[in-house]
């Protein structure tokens, strides 16, 4: 299912606390870095924080610019971003600041959560998660129900780590504050537990008077048939590279990566490239490649539309080469219309051979783009 565009944002001391332990919340950014936040909250279409950080800060959670909140209006949006917060338990403060500024608020809990929720007559819509808080279920309400299509996170500290973990964040807004907390006792941003593999990617690094701020971006793939935010980047990716093919009227415009567990780009490639004018986009990448290269085994493949099962350039379809290669991972956003081949079903013949196929129909439009021009 889609889910929102999910950024997290975050400021934190040298060594990492979000917060020290005395009665008054630790400023860590700067004035113009608030106003930065400030302009961000004005780009989202909610912004969610934890019940814990309702509790310890007890935040309005608004656009404070009326500039900005003019701007939103005028682009036919809510005045203010809708407000979300996680509570599993239900025990929320009625009278805390969240639920008496800004526009449409909701609380997302879990089914015993929700009947403490709503006996305390909150100023929100109550949404049951079911027995258990579930992210994914969770986001699915709010792109589906609620339209969010950009969600914005502002802690606490174990959301941050909980979607990090599974895999959920589209991009990470840290801001570093040039001082240290030392207190054992003081929250920390991230908590332990198993990360997804490998390093991120720096997007931006900017001065914001004496803060930083550090944008990151995920970058290993999903490990099953559940999506990780950084499988959209790929598949993103080899969309555009679909968009380089050289045209064609008797052949589809298909991009391909092939992507390491630990979010190594390995090889890219798309139809037609170079000299090759029947070359397939898998076919390409795979050719990059030493084939006994060990990180195939965990790699998925990326590619704009499902590998072919047949195909009469080659002895061998690409869903073929992928299962010799030993991927067992692929990721794509379009299955193979009836264009040129008749019932053709590479995902299927890769399923059959245990390889775990993930179709993201949200990027299926931009996989179709460079090939409108083919009939049917």
């Amino acid at each position: 299912m889609p889910y929102p565009y999910v950024l997290l944002s975050a400021a934190v001391s040298l060594d990492g606390y979000l917060d020290d332990t005395g009665p008054e919340r630790l400023l860590l950014s700067s004035p113009a870095d608030f106003d930065r936040v400030d302009e961000v909250r004005a780009s989202v279409d909610a912004i969610l924080i934890g019940a814990g950080t309702i509790r310890a800060d007890n935040p309005r959670l608004l656009v404070n610019s009326p500039d900005r909140r003019a701007a939103r209006v005028a682009a036919g949006k809510p005045e203010y971003p809708l407000k979300v917060t996680v509570s599993g338990s239900g025990d929320l403060d009625p009278d805390a600041k969240f639920w008496h500024t800004g526009g449409e608020k909701i609380v997302c809990t879990t089914d015993k959560g929700a009947e403490r929720a709503l006996a305390l007559g909150l100023a929100a819509d109550v949404v049951p998660l079911g027995p258990d808080l579930d992210w994914r279920r969770l986001l699915e309400h709010l792109h589906d129900v609620r339209g969010v299509r950009r969600l914005m996170v502002e802690g606490g500290g174990t959301i941050h780590t909980q979607l990090l973990q599974q895999g959920l964040a589209d991009e990470l807004q840290l801001v570093l504050a040039p001082l240290f907390v030392g207190d054992p006792d003081a929250p920390r941003l991230f908590g332990p537990g198993a990360y997804q593999a490998g390093r991120l990617r720096l997007t931006e690094t900017r001065r914001i008077e004496d803060v930083v701020l550090m944008r990151y971006e995920p970058t290993a793939p999903g490990t099953g048939p559940l999506p990780a935010a950084a499988d959209h980047h790929w598949l993103a990716l080899a969309c555009d590279l679909a968009a380089q093919c050289p045209p064609s009227r008797t052949a589809f415009s298909v991009g391909a990566v092939i992507v390491a567990a630990d979010g190594t780009e390995l090889a890219r490639g798309h139809s037609r490239e170079g000299d090759d004018p029947v070359v397939h986009a898998e076919e390409a990448a795979l050719a990059k490649l030493d084939p006994t290269d060990p990180r195939l085994a965990s790699a998925t493949v990326y590619s704009s539309l499902e590998p072919c099962a047949h195909r009469a350039s080659r002895p061998k379809p690409c869903a073929r080469l992928i299962l010799d290669a030993g991927v067992r991972r692929v990721v794509t956003a379009w299955r193979e219309p009836d264009t040129f081949v008749a019932g053709a079903d590479g995902s299927g013949l890769l399923a059959a051979q245990g390889v775990e196929v993930v179709v993201l129909p949200e990027h299926e439009e931009r996989a179709k783009a460079p090939n409108r021009h083919l009939a049917g």
